[in-house]
């Protein structure tokens, strides 16, 4: 499980890799708000140390130290109002790039993968899940670079104030990113659960909507409404499921932070008594104790989204790695002069290799001649035109044109050269504005 989880992981870093200018500026801007935003305790327990006593309060400092404050703040708004947008903007390139691969894939998908996977389900792919992956990507760039720089640089300043303190924290760290791994590995299956479920529902409605006609006349509104009821009863059952255990993860950290914050306020408030430690030092401290432990609950809330991510992006990169259909030859025939003429030899073809469809199949239809092809529903005269069509390829025999193997040509100038009019009647119209 966990390798597939890496693997989709490195597969999401590829498509993100295309931006690495951007995914730069993101980290630069990180890098510059979080360093900002740990030097401002500094500069509070400097102003802490200036007051000393009710008549003795540097107010010249106090002042100059606030006014460095709101630059420090202003400065990091606006680091960070770029790296929001630069991150949104990396988010929703990466999205675009994999709903285009998805979408490209199903044009060169063969027809038999579309016979044997429902159309909603397909779609929930492109839509749903790419969507729930958007999500969990967004909230990854956008507090991840931050927390890891936050983390890093807490440490470095603590370890410069006190290391005893510091050492603290570091050992008692471990157990906060423990509760989140199990939190987040037990969500990651529940989170695919949940995706499958919703893929079967949204297959199921697509179904149904398309096709109520069927439904209708042969009264099978209540096998249909029994079969939705298992399905939502499934995805309901799955998404509590996963949503309950992604939920725990903050409560869970926040106990370990919590007690991480009393063990410093304990030992930094032994060393002010012993003179060890300014009270301005101590705030410093307490501050970044308090910034050191945010970040893993960020973290460890983004790592549950990025479970739910990473399982809807395993269902979309699944779509995108379905085997295409047989590629067209590198010199194909050249059929710009058609005056009419098949040759249909020996062919055989079937949808499953246990059920037999067409089976050794001989047609000689001269230029100009009319053929009609009769039969009862299911004899396979909508196969043959889709294997005239080369919308299947024959599994014996061969078809010709003028006497040139369909194989041996382009499926654009095939299926140029035969006017067509279906069964069913497709409108699609546009939207101009």
């Amino acid at each position: 499980m966990n390798k597939k989880k890496d693997q989709t992981l490195k597969r999401v870093l590829a498509y993100a890799a295309h931006y690495r200018f951007l995914i730069f500026i993101s980290m630069l801007m990180a890098v510059c708000s979080a360093g900002l935003t740990l030097y401002a305790p500094v500069l509070a327990g400097n102003a802490v140390d200036y007051i000393i006593g009710p008549s003795e309060v540097d107010f010249a400092k106090i002042t100059r130290i606030l006014v460095t404050m709101a630059i420090v703040v202003a400065i990091t708004a606006l680091c960070q109002f770029i790296m929001s947008w630069v991150n949104n903007k990396i988010t929703f390139q990466v999205v675009r790039d994999v709903r285009t691969d998805a979408f490209n894939k199903i044009q060169i998908l063969p027809f038999n993968f579309l016979d044997t996977h429902p159309t909603g389900e397909t779609v929930s792919r492109i839509i749903a899940d790419v969507d729930q992956f958007a999500d969990g990507l967004l909230m990854g760039f956008t507090q991840l670079f931050t927390g890891i720089v936050t983390i890093v640089g807490t440490l470095i300043f603590m370890f410069y104030l006190s290391g005893r303190i510091a050492l603290i924290v570091v050992i008692l760290t471990p157990v906060s990113l423990l509760v989140a791994k199990f939190i987040a590995t037990k969500s990651f299956n529940l989170f695919r659960e949940q995706s499958t479920a919703r893929a079967d529902q949204t297959a199921l409605v697509e179904e149904m909507i398309d096709n109520l006609r069927v439904v209708k006349a042969f009264s099978h509104e209540d096998e249909n409404l029994e079969k939705f009821d298992e399905i939502n009863e499934r995805l309901a059952n799955t998404s509590l499921k996963a949503t309950f255990f992604s939920s725990l993860t903050n409560p869970s950290t926040r106990v370990v932070n919590n007690i991480v914050y009393a063990c410093v306020a304990l030992v930094g408030g032994i060393s002010c008594i012993t003179g060890n430690m300014t009270v301005g030092g101590l705030t410093i401290f307490l501050s970044y104790a308090t910034q050191y432990t945010k970040p893993f609950n960020e973290i460890s809330g983004v790592v549950t989204e990025l479970q739910n991510a990473l399982a809807c992006a395993k269902s979309v990169f699944t779509l995108i790695d379905e085997e295409a259909q047989v590629p067209d030859v590198d010199n194909p025939a050249d059929i710009s002069e058609i005056l009419g003429k098949i040759d249909v030899e020996n062919v055989d073809f079937s949808y499953t290799k246990d059920k037999p469809l067409i089976e050794n199949l001989n047609l000689d239809i001269k230029a100009g001649q009319r053929v009609a092809i009769v039969g009862p529903t299911g004899c396979g005269k909508s196969t043959f035109i889709g294997l005239l069509m080369r919308f299947y390829d024959v599994d014996e025999g061969s078809i010709k044109i003028e006497g040139k193997d369909i194989r041996d040509i382009r499926r654009h100038d095939l299926r140029s050269a035969f006017g067509m009019v279906l069964q069913e009647t497709w409108l699609k119209r546009y939207n101009q504005r």
